[in-house]
């Protein structure tokens, strides 16, 4: 059975922790958030990548950390 959760004023709801353990959902994770009209249902699904690991032999730039955090989140969400 689901646990019941309280929609905030910004329409924001928590995640559980067991439900958030049970879908190794940790902070900072990305998640979809989808309305799956057949069931009738919200469902929010891990996305599941692998951590990007750059090796660049000097200090990098907040720009350049910026910079890949935009790329990344433009891949999550295009289609």
């Amino acid at each position: 059975m689901g646990e019941v959760v309280k929609v905030t004023r910004n329409y924001q709801v928590t995640i559980p922790a067991a439900v958030r353990a049970k879908a190794n959902i940790r902070e900072g994770d990305l998640v979809e958030v989808l309305y799956d009209e057949d069931e009738g249902v919200i469902k929010i699904i891990p996305i599941r990548r692998k951590r990007l690991t750059i090796r660049l032999g000097r200090r990098i730039t907040v720009e350049e950390i910026e910079e890949a955090i935009e790329e990344l989140l433009d891949e999550a969400t295009s289609p």
